[in-house]
């Protein structure tokens, strides 16, 4: 099978499901629909090409159409990766991409979106009124196209000397089906391999490379072209999905696909990761102090 896709959920289904070492539990919350998936054996793990971990996946519908609500998005999102984060202690964000590629450009704006706190002194902090802060660091450390540096290699430099509780990374990802391209959020603890959503993966960001628990969230905004291919011709089996293979190859292979409102899909995205993380950093605090404190 070469269906591509960065989305346990995906692959759980892809599957078929009652896989063992697996658990799937799904519950409606309003106008979303939220999965965890725990992946709990080497054998499983190995089955869906993901490594062991818990999986929060949010389905919301299409941000390009349907912007209402966002509160209450935020506050759902932000109560899930609260669920992933050591209670106390500094954390770092680092938004993964390449601003210059609008598909890509997810964790940079994300970035963008984060409050910085960790140069606040608290005596700072008491005389505006905001007592309570938790120390955040955030960064967009570029690619390696741009810098020379791998982001793994750069963001454990950040970390041995920092010393984080978490790192949160964001980052594009890749789907399987085109209806879900804009509409998925997906929160993990197993890390993130930079690039993965645009075909370009990089060495693993985890808690093993890293030393530190790694958080990593991101929303769907490419589909690899012969994925695509192959699931509007609903190929059943590996015999018909290497015929689509061969006549995608070899122009089309590395060609990937992303929805014609990318632009907005990408700001309202990052609107979404961005505000929740600070909520779930910054509890104390409404979205609306939150967004009045970043603009």
């Amino acid at each position: 099978m070469f269906f591509r896709t960065d989305l346990a959920m995906e692959a759980e289904e892809f599957s078929g499901g009652g896989l063992e070492g697996v658990q799937r539990h799904a519950t409606r919350h309003g106008e979303m629909t939220i999965t965890r998936i725990t992946i709990s054996t080497q054998e499983a793990a190995k089955r869906l090409d993901k490594p062991v971990g818990t999986y929060i996946t949010i389905e919301v519908p299409p941000m390009t159409d349907d912007f209402r609500n966002q509160e209450e998005r935020i506050q759902t999102a932000a109560k899930e990766i609260r669920s992933l984060l050591p209670e106390k202690g500094l954390v770092l964000v680092a938004g993964l991409g390449n601003s210059d590629i609008t598909p890509d450009d997810l964790g940079p704006r994300t970035a963008n979106m984060i409050l910085a706190t960790r140069h606040i002194s608290e005596e700072l902090a008491r005389a505006v009124g905001l007592i309570g802060l938790r120390p955040v660091a955030v960064l967009a450390p570029g690619v390696l196209g741009q810098t020379g540096i791998e982001t793994g290699e750069l963001l454990y430099s950040i970390v041995q000397r920092l010393s984080p509780a978490a790192l949160i990374v964001v980052d594009a990802l890749a789907s399987r089906r085109l209806d879900r391209l804009g509409c998925t959020l997906q929160i993990s603890d197993t890390g993130i391999s930079p690039g993965s959503g645009v075909g370009n993966a990089r060495p693993h960001i985890s808690r093993e490379t890293m030393g530190v628990p790694v958080i990593s969230m991101g929303v769907p905004t490419v589909v690899d072209a012969a994925t695509l291919a192959a699931d509007l011709l609903h190929c059943e089996d590996d015999a018909e999905e290497e015929q689509v293979r061969c006549r995608v190859s070899p122009r089309g292979e590395d060609m990937m696909v992303t929805p014609r409102e990318i632009d907005l899909l990408i700001e309202r995205a990052a609107q979404l990761t961005g505000m929740a993380i600070n909520c779930a950093l910054q509890p104390g605090f409404s979205v609306e102090d939150l967004t009045a404190l970043v603009s």
